[in-house]
């Protein structure tokens, strides 16, 4: 696959700038718990789902148990993630199927996984990545908006901008893309507000450029 000098160059700062290595910002020991987390934090920040799943997994503390929890306690006990009444509806149906097809085990084949209550793509490609280490990217709020002000994507549909980012960013990149712009996301490239004027992108990033463009007319 043929990558061009600009997108060379903003995975070249990435890399300058955030670290190479995986890092997950969701708190886990086992894949069960990352599957679990990563369900949980649909519509909920990483760290509140952490804060939750400190006393979750003490108390829960294999598949067995999630499978045979009372739903109404469990909706309780993660009632601040939000959305609590489905999740804890697909956690408890998800560790049953993870039990009944797969002897408890967390699959390692994205085809497996979707098949699981509560399992889209994005929750997928989570598991391949920091578990089984396999190339996928994972589109969150962050890749999604990051990926479309630098011009890699113009969807809106996270299926179609996984794809379109597949075919983008070298195999290589893939999985530490994520981490990276989540970084970049929190740290400069908010939603709102983003802090165009002291970020390392911005002569390679087309929103970056007309926003300060914009900012200089109104100043003007």
């Amino acid at each position: 696959m043929a990558v061009n000098h600009r997108i060379k160059t903003i995975l070249r700062l990435l890399d300058d700038y955030y670290p190479k290595d995986i890092k997950c910002y969701l708190d886990y020991t086992t894949p069960w718990q990352l599957l679990i987390a990563t369900i949980l934090s649909a519509q909920c920040t990483d760290a509140r789902v952490n804060i939750v799943t400190k006393q979750l997994f003490k108390k829960y503390d294999c598949v067995h148990a999630f499978a045979e929890a009372d739903i109404k306690e469990l909706e309780l006990d993660i009632k601040s993630t939000g959305f609590f009444r489905n999740k804890a509806k697909n956690i408890k149906a998800c560790c049953k199927k993870l039990l009944e097809l797969y002897d408890g085990c967390v699959p390692d084949d994205i085809s497996q996984l979707v098949k699981l209550d509560g399992v889209g793509r994005k929750t997928a490609n989570v598991i391949l990545g920091n578990i089984y280490h396999r190339p996928s990217i994972v589109v969150d709020t962050h890749v999604k908006r990051i990926s479309n002000r630098l011009g890699f994507t113009t969807f809106t549909d996270p299926v179609k901008i996984e794809f379109n980012l597949m075919q983008v960013l070298p195999k290589e990149h893939w999985i530490r893309y994520n981490t990276q712009i989540i970084a970049h996301g929190r740290a400069v490239c908010t939603s709102r507000s983003p802090k165009c004027d002291r970020c390392f992108l911005l002569p390679f990033c087309p929103y970056g450029l007309e926003h300060r463009l914009h900012k200089l007319e109104h100043e003007g």
